[in-house]
């Protein structure tokens, strides 16, 4: 029962943006929800956590471990980009229609993604994540500009395509399911029936389901979307889709894994990530525009993310789980960071933006914690996660890949710095500084929210979620 409710939460919410009962009705009524449904959401992971199986409808609705810490990661994010929402969307010239309309497509956009790790029956998986894509491409056309009309239809347009191909990966996958005698279409139905499934089946699905489903996770060279819709959505938007919406259909596709013959698969899962990386690290380089910088930025994770799982073993798959869980929390706050940025000297371009301590210092302390937090830097949790990448391809004798893997990092590292320092602390032009400007209170405590597990998960881990991250990463493990 408490999972319908997360899940009926954001419908609810979104049905009752459509009252015309004021500004202030909408923003309050989408962040109860999603605050709401991270409390719930908690609650379903401590039990989870435990030991004792989260099922809403056998078959259909339930959580693991797996499931559950996605779940935990989409409802904080959600409640993090509500409350960022609320003072964020006051501040532009939008009429209340439109805000109420903002709100509606956030919420719809918020069920899509519980929906994700909520549902158990992989043809269902199919269907929500492709309404992730359907519900969020509102939201990265909301602006009405040319530029955020021009991404949203290619958004729109890879998203789909990738579907299609996905859509042929889950009917071979249920031929294969089939084939061996299965009884239960789920999760670990397939687990139970994979050593009975034809191989070829197996890997033919894989295949078509990791091109389809990697155009919505960001992997090179079908990553161009990302950066577009990420440069032209509302900053709130951008938390979700670079902080959770990149990693639901990640979850699919390592949900797959246990599926393979991983002596056979390793190796394409090694270099699928290590390119991504290596890829993003040298156009983090050149990126002019610093909410590309954070979707480049995104990119590297997915990346590094694959990487581990390609690394396996024990160590390999449990530092898999940390860098989702990090990667999350650090690049949701990074976006709305860059939102702070926006507020305070409306203007995207790096090179436009020069001492934005001095100009707006929330927005400049929040710029530096962002970028030193998703560049790795100790003692932040993202930094935790990747060392743990690192120790585990060392400890399987991963060489070359740890070596590459580090190499990409620290250019990655050095990039983000060179761009965010100059930004934060670079000496402005000669032109007169703008006046500082005040933050909407709303953000700045979103912002505040948003950086606590980022200090926390870098220095402590809680013992249940510790378990968790277990039991995730027994979830995909061979």
């Amino acid at each position: 029962m408490m999972l319908l409710v997360i899940l009926v939460l954001p419908l609810t919410a979104m049905t009752l943006c459509w009252v015309p009962l004021g500004r202030r009705f909408a923003p309050a009524i989408t962040l109860l929800a999603s605050a709401s449904a991270f409390v719930l959401a908690i609650v379903a992971s401590l039990q989870t956590a435990a030991g004792n199986p989260v099922v809403a409808i056998p078959q259909w609705v339930a959580l693991d471990g797996f499931s559950a810490l996605i779940l935990l990661l989409v409802t904080l994010a959600g409640t993090t980009a509500a409350l960022f929402s609320w003072g964020y969307m006051e501040r532009g010239a939008h009429s209340d229609r439109r805000l109420r309309m903002y709100y509606v497509h956030f919420n719809l956009f918020l069920f899509a993604l519980i929906a994700v790790p909520a549902a158990v029956e992989p043809n269902i998986e199919w269907i929500a994540i492709e309404l992730t894509a359907l519900f969020s491409v509102l939201l990265v056309a909301y602006e009405n500009t040319h530029e955020s009309l021009e991404a949203a239809w290619k958004y729109i347009t890879l998203m789909f395509m990738g579907a299609a191909i996905a859509l042929f990966g889950f009917l071979i996958l249920f031929w294969a399911f089939k084939t061996g005698n299965g009884e239960t279409y789920t999760w670990e139905g397939l687990r139970a029936t994979a050593p009975h499934m034809p191989p070829v089946l197996v890997k033919a699905a894989f295949l078509m389901i990791l091109v389809g489903f990697g155009m919505k996770v960001g992997f090179v060279p079908v990553h161009t979307w990302l950066p577009d819709a990420h440069s032209q959505a509302p900053s709130p938007v951008c938390a979700l889709l670079s902080g959770v919406k990149t990693t639901t259909a990640l979850y699919v596709i390592l949900r797959l894994l246990p599926l393979l013959s991983m002596n056979d698969m390793e190796e394409w899962l090694l270099v699928i990530g290590l390119i991504s990386v290596g890829v993003a690290a040298f156009l983090l380089l050149q990126v002019r525009d610093y909410k590309r910088l954070f979707a480049y930025s995104t990119v590297e994770h997915m990346g590094i993310i694959f990487t581990a799982a390609g690394i396996g073993g024990a160590s390999g798959n449990y530092s898999a789980m940390m860098q989702i869980m990090t990667h999350s929390v650090t690049k949701s706050f990074c976006f709305l960071a860059a939102g702070a940025a926006l507020l305070a000297v409306d203007t995207r371009q790096i090179a436009s933006v020069r001492g934005l301590i001095r100009t707006s210092p929330v927005a400049g302390a929040a710029l530096l914690f962002g970028g030193l937090a998703i560049a790795g830097a100790p003692p932040f949790a993202v930094f935790l996660s990747e060392f743990s990448i690192l120790r585990a391809g060392l400890t399987q004798g991963r060489y070359l890949v740890t070596a590459l893997l580090a190499l990409f990092i620290a250019i990655a590292f050095f990039s983000i710095l060179i761009h965010i320092n100059s930004m934060v602390f670079g000496r402005p032009d000669g032109n007169p500084a703008p006046p500082r400007l005040r933050l909407p209170f709303s953000s700045v405590l979103a912002l505040v929210i948003a950086a606590v597990p980022i200090v926390i998960f870098g220095v402590y881990l809680p013992e249940p979620l510790h378990r968790l991250l277990g039991l995730a990463a027994a979830a995909f493990a061979k």
